[in-house]
């Protein structure tokens, strides 16, 4: 396996993990009569903002991880595994774990700048699969 395919797959379990970290708080809050429902009606209570955070997180994450398996793909299918896209791979990870507590405690500016860590690592994949 690659190592842009191995920071794939643990890039899956951290949406798992991330979807674990955010599920549990919502449904203590949320209460399983309503994160068991088809939820037509909104809820009769609100998540707190730490929980309403890790879910936007967890979406962000959805979102970018759609650009980042392209990304691994390009370069797997293509032969074009070099240190520089394994290095952005691993990057990209890191990013992504750095950027769930950023967003869950606000850290700010640092949450948009870890953001942009992952978003450009994974573009530096792309162009160096490209050259």
């Amino acid at each position: 396996m690659t190592p842009e395919l191995t920071a794939l797959a643990l890039a899956g379990l951290l949406q798992a993990l991330q979807f674990m970290i955010f599920a549990i708080p919502a449904n203590l809050e949320l209460g399983p009569g309503y994160t068991s429902s088809p939820r037509d009606r909104p809820p009769s209570r609100e998540m707190s903002t730490v929980t309403a955070r890790l879910q936007r997180a967890l979406n962000n994450h959805f979102e970018g991880l759609i650009l980042f398996t392209l990304a691994v793909v390009v370069v797997t299918l293509g032969n074009q595994s070099t240190l520089t896209t394994q290095y952005a791979a691993w990057t990209y990870l890191g990013a992504r774990i750095l950027y769930i507590p950023a967003y869950a405690f606000g850290w700010r500016p640092w949450r948009s700048a870890i953001w942009a860590v992952g978003f450009f690592a994974t573009l530096t994949m792309l162009v160096a699969a490209l050259l």
